[in-house]
């Protein structure tokens, strides 16, 4: 008598299973609202406000120490016009330094011939006004730098204005979206999601400069601030 009791299962439990098996497929057929889905654009264009140029000096010789002598002598000359053309020593840093050996071509005996060394030292320079950036470009090719890498023209508030660019993205996709709308007959319902497409960052403009004539002409231009936006929108059927 014992044995039969103990196989039983409590009408509870056989309701709750019935329960749950019957409720299963009507939650399969949960369908997500229709939405709008569109995209949002927005540029803001504007002058730079920062610029840095890279700034270096090579030099050759027969012996290393020679070579290594002459390049600090005209390095110290670079960095002491750009203290005097007011560029605060925080504004610049030493970015390459190099001390290499130079062969000619291969003598009769197969072998490369040691003919001196080469000394290079750059140093990256940071300008706050880009009004400035001919009269330091000159101001260090006359002190002796032979090797100017590069201009990089940059907008120092561009966090702010890719702000900005995301409000204006956001206005272009609602837009955008309620056009569609009117054209179907529908309503715009809440937005149901949203996301920045790809990385929204300014665009840097990067001049690559061979050694310049003093006073050479710069034009910094404009930057660019461009967002992406992807938005969703449920659909409202109108009344």
């Amino acid at each position: 008598m014992r044995a039969v009791m103990q196989n039983r299962i409590p009408l509870t439990v056989v309701a709750a299973t019935i329960a749950a098996s019957i409720s299963m497929p009507a939650q399969a057929d949960i369908q997500p609202p229709p939405t709008i889905s569109v995209t949002g654009e927005a540029t803001i264009s504007a002058p730079p406000d920062l610029a840095q140029i890279e700034a270096g000096v090579t030099t050759d010789a027969k012996t290393a120490r020679e070579a290594s002598g002459a390049n600090n002598d005209a390095m110290g000359k670079v960095l002491l016009a750009l203290k005097s053309a007011g560029i605060a020593e925080k504004d610049y840093q030493t970015s390459r330094l190099s001390l290499q050996p130079q062969y000619s071509s291969q003598n009769r005996a197969g072998t490369n011939v040691l003919t001196g060394y080469r000394a290079t030292n750059h140093v990256i320079v940071k300008l706050r006004d880009v009004a400035k950036l001919a009269g330091v470009i000159d101001a260090v090719t006359g002190a002796g730098a032979n090797d100017i890498g590069g201009i990089n023209f940059m907008v120092s508030n561009a966090s702010k204005l890719l702000d900005d660019a995301r409000a204006q993205a956001v206005a272009d996709a609602r837009r955008k979206a309620e056009i569609y709308a009117k054209a179907a007959g529908v309503t715009l319902g809440a937005p149901v999601s949203i996301s920045e497409h790809g990385a929204a960052m300014p665009v840097l403009y990067r001049r690559a400069a061979a050694p310049m004539a003093a006073e050479a002409p710069i034009a910094p231009g404009e930057e660019t601030l461009r967002v992406t936006v992807g938005m969703s929108w449920e659909i409202k059927a109108n009344p």
